[in-house]
C-alpha cells in the first residue's frame, strides 16, 4: 500500500510539474499575412479562423473606426477583468487572462482586419487539455461588452 501511495503521489507531482511549464511559457503569437497562428485540435481553444465549426467563433464588426474599435476591445477587455495587455499595435491587440483558483493563463488575441472591417479573435489555454468551456465563455462576454461600448 505504501509503495502504490508514493507513486501517486509522484505521479501527481510530476503531472502539476507538467501543467506547471506549459503555463509560463509565452507562445510565439501574432498574425502573419491575415491569419493567426492555427489553433491546437484540444478542446480549450476557440478562434474566428478556424475551420473546425466547434471551435469557430464569429468576428466582431468595426465600430467607426479603427481607432474607435480599438478603444471599445481594450475597455471591455478591462470590464471584463483578469488580464494584462502583453502587446498592442494600431491593429492588433495580446491579452494574457490568468483564471483565480489555479492561476492558469489563456493568451487571446485580437486583430483589426481592416480590409474587411472585421475584428478576429484567438483565445487558447496554455495548459491542460480541456478549458471547461471558459474561452468561449470569455469570448461570449468580451463579444457582449463590446458591443455595449
Amino acid at each position: 500500500m505504501t509503495t502504490f501511495l508514493t507513486v501517486l503521489v509522484i505521479l501527481i507531482a510530476v503531472n502539476f510539474a507538467f501543467i506547471y511549464i506549459q503555463n509560463s511559457k509565452t507562445p510565439e503569437l501574432g498574425v502573419n499575412q491575415g491569419q493567426f497562428k492555427p489553433i491546437s485540435p484540444k478542446p480549450n481553444n476557440v478562434s474566428t479562423q478556424t475551420d473546425v465549426e466547434a471551435k469557430r467563433v464569429k468576428p466582431w464588426a468595426f465600430k467607426d473606426s479603427t481607432e474607435s474599435t480599438m478603444a471599445a476591445i481594450k475597455r471591455a477587455v478591462e470590464t471584463y477583468g483578469g488580464g494584462t495587455v502583453i502587446k498592442q499595435t494600431d491593429d492588433y491587440l495580446y491579452v494574457v487572462f490568468t483564471t483565480d483558483l489555479m492561476k492558469y493563463k489563456d493568451d487571446v488575441e485580437f486583430w483589426l482586419d481592416s480590409e474587411n472591417q472585421v475584428v478576429h479573435f484567438r483565445s487558447a489555454s496554455r495548459a491542460g487539455y480541456s478549458d471547461m468551456g471558459l474561452n468561449r465563455t470569455r469570448y461570449d462576454a468580451l463579444t457582449e461588452l463590446y458591443q455595449q461600448q
